[in-house]
């Protein structure tokens, strides 16, 4: 009887903590991911000149001086009409100084950029503190590439080397080999890998980027396996959004990434790790991190109850038996 009512302790509180830790926070945000400095986390979203929060504990944000006061020189290269809405930044610690990985793009094209910027100090009130920006990473311009150079992701395989996933919609999510000091893509696309594809309806050239919605790519290693999850479908339409989020896993950072059941993320595979509901019309963009033992998902949620407004997640994550990921929001 002792075991009996122990067991359904333990599972009232694992309800519980399920149902408080999927709540969204009260920051509006778009693509977030996050980093730790000393005792303050950091969160980097788009917004103009990317969007920064900081918080002692992941729940109490205060707002921070965006990156760019200014837009980059380089961007209006890139994309003429450009107004320092930067999307989908990510941060990474190396070698003794924090990058920050960021978008350049035009709305449904692929005429976008990847930029990044360093400092040794996210604490603004530090004098090692201030924005170093080396301008593009890599490009893609319609008409010659099949891929969109957006929505970065950084991670260091088992020998340090860094690596970059990103992409969105046209031929799916590829991975490049940076150069040492991170600033560049080390080889040509004949050495990338194409880590994920949606099968088109239809064919189109390349300045169309399709039906194929898939982006957001994010690389989380855990044990024996690389987690690599992604967004299906749309995001950023109030009402209309879709978005989900998917993930499949592989022992080598280059892939195959194989779904639950055993389905290639290559040929549209995924398993479906969290999708809204009748109270968010979608969740995705999300990143992925163990802080202080635990591990979390943080992504975006379109609220249905305030006309599509872009909420805030830092979700507890748990892995069931066979190892893949177990997350739930509130109904």
């Amino acid at each position: 009887m002792r075991i009996a009512m122990k067991k359904t302790q333990i599972t009232l509180l694992l309800i519980l903590t399920c149902i408080f830790s999927g709540m969204a926070q009260t920051i509006s945000v778009h693509d977030p991911v996050m980093i730790k400095e000393n005792d303050t986390y950091y969160l980097f979203c788009t917004g103009r000149g990317i969007a920064v929060w900081s918080s002692p504990d992941m729940e109490n944000w205060e707002r921070e001086a965006p990156v760019f006061a200014d837009a980059p020189t380089w961007a209006k290269e890139v994309v003429p009409e450009f107004r320092n809405h930067i999307w989908a930044p990510d941060i990474f610690f190396h070698n003794g100084q924090y990058y920050l990985y960021y978008s350049i793009s035009a709305f449904a094209k692929n005429t976008s950029a990847i930029g990044v910027a360093t400092t040794k100090t996210l604490d603004s009130t530090s004098p090692d503190f201030g924005w170093t920006d080396h301008g593009i990473v890599i490009e893609s311009v319609p008409g010659r590439d099949m891929w969109n150079a957006i929505d970065p992701n950084i991670i260091t395989d088992e020998e340090g080397t860094p690596w970059m996933s990103f992409g969105s919609f046209w031929g799916g999510l590829k991975l490049v080999k940076l150069s040492d000091d991170m600033l560049s893509v080390k080889n040509g696309p004949e050495d990338w890998f194409t880590l994920v594809r949606r099968k088109r309806s239809f064919e189109l050239d390349e300045r169309d980027p399709g039906d194929a919605a898939v982006e957001a790519p994010f690389i989380f290693k855990k044990k024996d396996y690389y987690y690599l999850f992604v967004s299906f479908d749309l995001c950023c339409r109030g009402e209309r959004s879709t978005y989900k989020m998917m993930v499949g896993r592989s022992k080598h950072l280059n892939g195959p990434y194989l779904d639950r059941e055993g389905n290639s993320m290559y040929n549209g595979g995924g398993t479906l790790v969290l999708e809204g509901n009748e109270n968010w019309y979608g969740v995705g963009h999300n990143s992925t991190y163990t802080f202080e033992g635990q591990d979390y998902l943080i992504f975006h949620g379109y609220d249905a109850h305030e006309n599509g407004r872009p909420r805030l997640f830092v979700i507890e994550i748990t892995w069931d038996e066979e190892g893949w990921p177990q997350v739930s929001i509130d109904k």
